[in-house]
């Protein structure tokens, strides 16, 4: 459980923070060769949901405020104080990179995470920090590449990938006032969090398709169950950014405790058992028939599969303790399996 490149990790003590919250490792904020000039107001919150529940980001950041000097002097000898892996972030031309990175190493970090969220050229940039430094170095991939075609040019490259930058441009109006949440250009911001988890496990998915190189998943992770999904998904490794601006720096060790509880209550011995799992069905994704299935033994009948049926398939008959699913109107659709929270419902495979 790492943190991730941003708010959560702007400077040393906030890294320290991280530590004493449970993360495992860290990485720092993006660095270059002068500050960043950030707009404000930049971040702006999604849902109002209590904590924990499906929430989001959207924010105008960018790389750090901090000149590279007190991140050399000051940011990176506070965060290695803690003992933990420290991977820094740098961007963003190769020229940049090449003048950055010794400096980096020579800080005494363990590892380089490199962006190209704001220029692209993923390869040259790498060839100019692989060129500059000879500790580990990762690639930060963008939703918005072919994730696949651009991990199969960096694998020679590089020591291994993080997936996925945040995706935008994207807009929140503020209805009492009606101007954007967001100072900056165009009001526009960059968005994280919940809604953009499906987008990035199936770019970790693609990614581990392709490469043998290590995958780091990063986007929307706020529970351990999350972060299984992208262990599944073919990730080794995960980041944490918005779930630990909107909870705070102990969510670290709280996702950290529901991965290894999981991990118990479904008797795997090592997380390394689970990495990758569902690539083959994803590669070959099996057809279901309808109708859904249920296990009494686990249905609470809660109702919330009756409530979101759009096929009027499902009836609760609290009187009966009976979930009852009618077969001629179930169309296989998969709603409620995935909506379950107790994991009652399922699709027969088909042969």
């Amino acid at each position: 459980m790492l943190t991730a490149a941003g708010p959560g990790s702007r400077d040393g003590m906030t890294l320290l923070q991280a530590t004493g919250g449970g993360a495992g490792g860290l990485v720092a904020k993006t660095v270059s060769v002068r500050p960043a000039d950030v707009p404000r107001p930049n971040m702006a919150a999604l849902g109002t949901g209590r904590v924990g529940s499906q929430r989001g980001l959207l924010n105008a950041e960018l790389w750090s405020e901090i000149p590279l000097e007190q991140w050399l002097s000051r940011e990176y000898p506070i965060a290695l104080s803690s003992g933990l892996p420290l991977i820094a972030s740098v961007g963003y031309t190769p020229e940049e990179v090449s003048e950055i990175a010794p400096k980096l190493q020579e800080a005494g970090v363990h590892a380089i995470e490199f962006s190209t969220h704001y220029v692209g050229g993923h390869v040259e940039i790498a060839k100019a920090l692989r060129e500059s430094v000879d500790i580990p170095i990762f690639a930060k991939l963008s939703p918005k590449v072919d994730v696949a075609e651009v991990a199969e040019s960096l694998e020679k490259h590089v020591d291994g990938m993080v997936a996925i930058n945040t995706l935008g441009p994207a807009l929140r109006i503020d209805i009492e006032t009606g101007r954007p949440f967001l100072g900056g250009s165009n009001g526009e911001g960059w968005l994280s969090g919940s809604a953009l988890k499906p987008i990035a496990l199936h770019c970790v998915a693609r990614i581990a398709e392709v490469t043998d190189r290590p995958v780091i998943g990063v986007g929307g992770i706020s529970s351990g169950a999350d972060a299984i999904e992208f262990f599944m998904a073919g990730a080794c490794l995960v980041q944490v950014c918005t779930a630990a601006i909107l909870e705070g720096p102990t969510v670290y060790g709280k996702i950290a405790s529901e991965i290894s509880r999981w991990l118990e209550e479904h008797q795997y011995d090592s997380l390394w058992d689970i990495v990758g799992m569902a690539l083959p069905h994803i590669e070959q994704v099996e057809q279901s028939q309808p109708p859904a299935v249920v296990d009494m033994e686990k249905c609470t009948l809660c109702g919330l599969c009756e409530r979101s049926c759009v096929y009027d398939a499902i009836t609760t008959d609290r009187e009966a303790q009976e979930l009852r699913i009618d077969a001629s109107k179930c169309a296989g659709c998969g709603l409620c399996v995935s909506l379950c929270p107790t994991h009652a419902l399922e699709l027969a495979v088909s042969d």
